[in-house]
């Protein structure tokens, strides 16, 4: 597919294929379009990501994601995913000033908005489109998406970085397939135990969540030219790094409880 901005016809902009999530008005991004729009500095740049529970992310990104959130696998596809809550609409690591703590790791799926690739049904190529509701994007820019007709740096660099992000989804997709093909993924599920102000168990444990997880005991029990193969193909850190960040299950279940006494499962 080509990954260069769209350029709409005059008259209608071309329908794009998919939703995504935090974008309500995307647009394929052009000069006529866009010429006096751009981007401020907002008070609270990542308050759009509030009503996340659980946001993708890259194989490239595990190790950084590892040390902050539980990776885990979801939906047919296994979709690579770092839990940021464990109710739907509440994530858990966005402060009341609609920031994120420096110590956590922020995933490219975020750091890209408003801007994202979309499909082009008409033309089957990627377009770059923005965000026309995102609270940063004004006509009023202190950076410009375009100088004397053409992209400015700003949105040069803005291509690049979607242009890597969708090199290294496609590598995800290539790393799911691999765990697919030597058996790995197992299904999952995390609970908590309530307890009273004294630390005792109170009630039934609650489920928080089903999903699907690299499996150590597979891994483990690989024949020899298996595990070589998947360590030849660079996979062997991711999954190591997955298996690492799962162990965050129970900082994630700690927030949610100082948050509400009672988790409510969600279907991962």
């Amino acid at each position: 597919m080509n990954t260069t901005p769209a350029t709409p016809q005059t008259g209608g902009q071309s329908p794009l294929a998919g939703q995504v999530m935090f974008y309500k008005k995307p647009q394929p991004l052009n000069a006529e379009a866009h010429a006096g729009l751009g981007i401020k500095k907002i008070d609270q740049p990542f308050a759009f990501l509030r009503d996340a529970h659980a946001v993708p992310i890259t194989v490239t990104e595990f190790g950084m994601a590892a040390g902050s959130y539980p990776i885990i696998f979801v939906g047919d596809d296994r979709t690579p995913v770092a839990v940021m809550g464990v109710r739907q609409g509440q994530n858990l690591f966005v402060t009341d000033e609609g920031m994120v703590a420096d110590e956590y790791y922020v995933p490219a799926f975020v750091r890209r908005y408003p801007f994202v690739f979309a499909s082009d049904e008409q033309s089957d190529r990627l377009v770059l489109c923005v965000d026309r509701e995102a609270p940063m994007v004004t006509n009023q820019p202190e950076i410009s998406f375009f100088e004397n007709g053409q992209p400015s740096k700003f949105t040069n660099d803005a291509i690049e970085f979607c242009k890597e992000f969708e090199r290294q989804r496609q590598a995800t997709v290539e790393f799911v397939k691999m765990i697919r093909n030597a058996d790995l993924f197992e299904q999952k599920t995390i609970s908590f135990q309530p307890r009273d102000a004294d630390g005792n168990p109170s009630g039934q444990p609650q489920k928080i969540a089903d999903y699907w997880a690299i499996s150590e005991e597979k891994l483990n029990a690989l024949p020899q030219e298996k595990y070589l193969e998947l360590r030849n193909n660079g996979a062997i850190g991711a999954i190591y790094a997955h298996l690492l960040g799962l162990l965050n299950w129970q900082t994630v279940i700690q927030r949610a409880l100082r948050v509400q006494p009672a988790a409510a499962p969600v279907d991962a």
